[in-house]
C-alpha cells in the first residue's frame, strides 16, 4: 500500500506557476483531461469516514486510460497524507456494474484539466477546476522535500488545504444551492 503525501494549493494563476517551473528547470511531463467519478453507498458511508472510491478516465491527447482508486482517511499531518490503492483497468463499463452489484452508485462526477511537472522527485500538477478554481498539488516521497519544492516555486505563504476537490466541489454546491452532481469544465 502507498502513502500518498501532498500539499494542496489554491493560486490565482496556474500561468506564474508554469513560469517559475520553467525557469528552476521542472521537466514538463503532459496535459491530461480527467473526468472523476466518485461512488459511496446509499448511506454516505465513505464519505462520512473520510474515504474516496473513484473512477478516473484520463485523456492524454487522444490517448484514454481508466484508473480505479481506493483512497483511505487522511492522516494527522501538515500536508494532506493517506493510504492510497490505484489500479489500471481495462474495463470501466464492467467496473461501474460490480459497484452497483455491491451496493455502490456513482455520486458525482468532476472534470478537471491537469498539467504535471516533474521536480526534485516531486510531481507538481497544475489543476483548473469548475466551481472552485485553480490549484497547485506537490506530491512527493516526504514532508521536507514538499516543503523545498513549495518555496522554490514562491509558494509558501499560503495554507494547505487538506479537503479533497471533491470534498470542496460538494461544499460549494451546497453553497448555491445545487443539486447538480456533474461538474465540468467550460470550454
Amino acid at each position: 500500500m502507498y502513502t500518498e503525501i501532498e500539499a494542496k494549493l489554491k493560486v490565482e494563476s496556474l500561468e506564474e506557476v508554469k513560469h517559475r517551473l520553467t525557469e528552476l528547470g521542472a521537466e514538463f511531463l503532459q496535459e491530461q483531461l480527467q473526468t472523476d467519478y466518485h461512488f459511496d453507498d446509499a448511506n454516505m458511508t465513505l464519505q462520512k469516514t473520510d474515504r474516496c472510491l473513484r473512477l478516473r478516465r484520463q485523456l492524454v491527447d487522444k490517448n484514454e486510460r481508466f484508473y480505479l482508486t481506493y483512497k483511505g482517511a487522511k492522516e494527522k499531518s501538515s500536508f494532506k497524507k493517506r493510504q492510497e490503492i490505484e489500479i489500471e483497468i481495462s474495463d470501466s463499463d464492467s467496473v461501474q456494474k460490480l459497484f452497483s452489484a455491491l451496493g455502490y452508485q456513482k455520486v458525482l462526477v468532476i472534470e478537471k484539466r491537469r498539467f504535471t511537472w516533474r521536480m526534485n522527485d516531486c510531481e507538481i500538477a497544475l489543476d483548473e477546476l469548475p466551481l472552485i478554481g485553480k490549484f497547485v498539488e506537490i506530491e512527493g516521497p516526504d514532508e521536507q522535500i514538499i516543503a523545498d519544492v513549495q518555496r522554490s516555486l514562491g509558494l509558501s505563504d499560503l495554507p494547505h488545504i487538506k479537503k479533497s476537490y471533491a470534498g470542496l466541489i460538494t461544499a460549494r454546491l451546497r453553497e448555491l444551492g445545487k443539486e447538480q452532481r456533474e461538474v465540468f469544465l467550460q470550454t
